[in-house]
């Protein structure tokens, strides 16, 4: 216990699956957490259901002014920003046959340039005190599908614009660390509802399952595990690296 204890973190998309169980464990080892969402309903009650260490914030996080908001929230109200986590995304579904321009553009800029945003806002503040930026990936940055166009480049982008921007915090010596977190296929209300939509969901659920050499889906737990890692001072070594989490997928 403790192993992040008093360490102010903001985490994007924290409302439901991986980013409501980051924020309790997160909690549960003494972190001070911000979550965002644009679900407010849902995030509120998360932020509720996890104590008084949890603020609930609404945000867009493709909105640069939003984001310049929320960043000066957290120096208004805790004087610092121990730990970013950039959670926030969408799976859009499509080839490249029948994603629309749309729709790919929508994968970007929720996906990829959410993150530069958050990574550019938090900067000047995280420079003061220096911390950990966490990017979500994929493991289908690595393993990709004919059905995942949008999402499979958008995913692949992360990990050099981890790398870029870690190597840039070396340079400039500001103390601040950043890494990728790549997931394989995670048991989370997104992939439930996505089993549930098809016309067979027990062998859709079976399919997923054996995607992973191991023989089944992750827990979002087994993410959270490695944000509390990457969060606290034991990654002070970790940089520019991409922890893939995802049962073999990408092997």
């Amino acid at each position: 216990m403790g192993r992040v204890q008093d360490k102010v973190i903001l985490l994007t998309g924290g409302a439901m699956g991986l980013g409501r169980a980051a924020a309790a464990r997160l909690v549960e080892e003494g972190a001070r957490i911000v979550i965002t969402d644009h679900n407010v309903e849902a995030g509120m009650k998360t932020a509720q259901a996890l104590g008084d260490d949890v603020e609930f914030l609404e945000q867009d996080v493709t909105d640069p002014d939003r984001w310049a908001e929320v960043i000066a929230h957290m120096e208004s109200k805790y004087g610092r920003l121990d730990v970013l986590i950039n959670n926030a995304a969408v799976t859009v579904f499509g080839s490249i046959a029948d994603v629309s321009y749309e729709d790919f553009k929508r994968c970007y800029t929720v996906d990829v340039d959410s993150i530069f945003l958050g990574c550019k806002s938090a900067m000047d503040l995280m420079s003061k005190t220096g911390g950990s930026m966490i990017n979500f990936s994929s493991a289908a940055a690595i393993s990709a599908s004919a059905d995942l166009v949008a999402y499979n480049s958008a995913k692949a982008a992360l990990p050099m614009l981890t790398k870029s921007i870690a190597l840039y915090c070396a340079r400039e010596k500001n103390g601040v660390r950043v890494n990728a977190v790549l997931p394989g296929t995670i048991m989370t209300p997104n992939v439930q509802s996505v089993i549930d939509g098809t016309p067979d969901p027990a062998a859709t659920e079976q399919s997923f399952a054996l995607a992973q050499p191991i023989g089944h889906m992750g827990e979002p737990d087994d993410i959270a595990h490695l944000l509390v890692y990457l969060a606290s001072d034991e990654s002070k070594f970790a940089t520019g690296a991409a922890f893939a989490v995802d049962g073999g997928l990408s092997i």
